[in-house]
């Protein structure tokens, strides 16, 4: 059991970012403990939201935690809100990570080319710094592309151009890299480099035409189980692409899809 410390924004309503990735990191057996990044009234795809930044509170937590003598075994991070933050929280990683920690970074920003609604343009310098701390970095493309600082191809790209981006993120800092919602060769696909073999690879699905908020976090988070369990990147990856399109499958006909999947009425898929 891995003692899993989870850097991401808490929603008032809606199961994104920690509240959805708690319940299943949980439900992997590892003790979970949290500090959000921001306070948020609903999930942002309602389109009114109030979000309360807790870049003061941070400040006053880590030195307690250091007083008391607080470590963990991996810290994923997720939604980080100013640059501010993000130069404490990427310290505090790095200062983990020479102790050992696993550090597993999703640098939400945006997607479909475009950022996220009250995402400014300061999160990708502010996101580079996380991912220069990262054993693994999983952008989607759109996240892919801003990081590297390359133009977004709607139509996608080939399998060498998918590797040249790989690489570019890995020359940020980031150890193993995955790419998701990917289209290669007219196919989507999450493309990987798994930094403990060498490995590229790909691995293709078939899109859901149905949105949900919080997909991302869990996948990140059946991901992030499986890993500290000790599965490879590759087999990792395919687990958690399965999980969440059956947990989208199953509640496909939701009616209010902008609150997210109940998570807690999907522990069985795991």
């Amino acid at each position: 059991m891995s003692k899993i410390l989870l850097i991401n924004d808490m929603a008032g309503y809606g199961k994104v970012a920690t509240a959805a990735m708690l319940p299943i990191v949980s439900y992997f057996g590892h003790s979970v403990y949290n500090l959000p990044t921001a306070l948020v009234s609903n999930t942002l795809d309602y389109g009114k939201f109030n979000i309360l930044e807790t870049t003061e509170y941070i400040k006053g937590v880590f030195p307690v935690w250091k007083q008391l003598g607080f470590t963990f075994d991996a810290i994923a991070t997720g939604f980080i809100i100013s640059e501010e933050q993000a130069r404490i929280v990427s310290d505090y990683c790095r200062e983990q990570s020479a102790s050992g920690t696993i550090i597993f970074v999703d640098p939400i920003m945006g997607d479909e080319g475009k950022l996220y609604n009250g995402v400014t343009n300061e999160a990708v310098n502010r996101m580079r710094e996380m991912v220069a701390v990262a054993n693994l970095v999983m952008p989607n493309y759109t996240e892919a592309t801003l990081l590297a600082g390359i133009e977004f191809r709607k139509d996608g790209v080939s399998y060498d151009e998918a590797k040249i981006l790989l690489d570019k993120l890995r020359a940020i800092g980031s150890k193993s890299v995955l790419i998701t919602s990917i289209k290669v060769d007219g196919q989507n696909n999450v493309v990987g480099y798994n930094n403990f073999d060498g490995e590229y690879f790909k691995l293709p699905y078939t899109e859901i035409p149905v949105h949900y908020p919080g997909t991302g976090d869990i996948f990140s988070a059946v991901l992030i189980g499986h890993l500290l369990k000790g599965d490879a990147l590759k087999n990792s990856t395919r687990i958690a692409m399965d999980a969440v399109s059956s947990m989208i499958c199953r509640y496909k006909d939701n009616e209010d899809k902008n609150q997210g999947i109940p998570i807690e009425k999907c522990l069985d898929i795991l």
